[in-house]
């Protein structure tokens, strides 16, 4: 970090942001805990701030103390080679969604909304977005059934600060390159600061999962010592 922040997290933490806690002090920062994170404190208003927890807790502070919290375009990952991919994906309005559409991995832009995952019928998918409005946008992929891995990766300026497994294991430096070229490619589309997932498939290799904010993103294996600086250039002020 180039300057001690005050970082706010939950009160209520796990493992995850306990190792953030203690890399953040190491690094000089101070951290608080909120519970009631609703309410503004009038002392953190004059503070040089970060954020790290999950994104009602992180959004309503942003808004509270007036900063702005790091995310990466929404239209990358559809908009992005297919040598990327290595699958057609869709961003789409919910009202434009029809049968010819599936099956397929539907995932809400906005996190939460309804729970990702593949949907064989447009039935099954009409019944989890009961409620949302016509203009809301969704991520529409083509389903790879043989993926055999995923890893998350850290970026900072285009450099990756850590890349661990969270489902699989095995040797990642094949990943990691593949990883390097597509932070080459793509800087210019990508935040100063992005958690990037990668996946691994038997029969298309390596390809991009999704992306993250680094203010919300869990840790997922990856060192919290190594990605801190990820986390501290995710708060900007506004």
């Amino acid at each position: 970090m180039s300057s001690p922040a005050t970082l706010l997290i939950p009160e209520k933490t796990d493992i995850e942001f306990e190792q953030v806690e203690a890399a953040w002090r190491r690094k000089g920062g101070s951290v608080m805990r909120l519970g009631k994170y609703w309410v503004k404190d009038e002392q953190l208003s004059s503070q040089s701030i970060a954020i790290y927890g999950n994104q009602t807790f992180a959004l309503v502070l942003a808004q509270i103390y007036n900063v702005n919290l790091l995310s990466p375009d929404d239209a990358l990952i559809a908009e992005m080679e297919v040598k990327w991919s290595k699958r057609t994906i869709q961003l789409l309005p919910v009202s434009k969604i029809g049968k010819a559409c599936f099956p397929a991995f539907v995932k809400p832009v906005i996190p939460k909304l309804f729970l990702a995952g593949i949907f064989y019928q447009q039935e099954l998918f009409n019944d989890v977005i009961t409620g949302l409005q016509h203009d809301e946008l969704v991520l529409m992929a083509e389903i790879i059934h043989d993926i055999k891995g995923e890893a998350r990766s850290y970026v900072l300026q285009g450099i990756i600060l850590d890349l661990a497994w969270y489902e699989g294991e095995g040797d990642l430096s094949i990943g990691y390159e593949f990883l390097t070229e597509f932070v080459c490619a793509y800087q210019d589309r990508l935040p100063v600061a992005v958690v990037i997932d990668i996946a691994f498939s038997e029969e298309r290799g390596w390809f991009i999962l999704e992306f993250n904010g680094c203010w919300g993103a869990g840790l997922n294996n990856c060192n919290a010592e190594k990605v801190i600086d990820c986390i501290a250039n995710a708060t900007i002020p506004a």
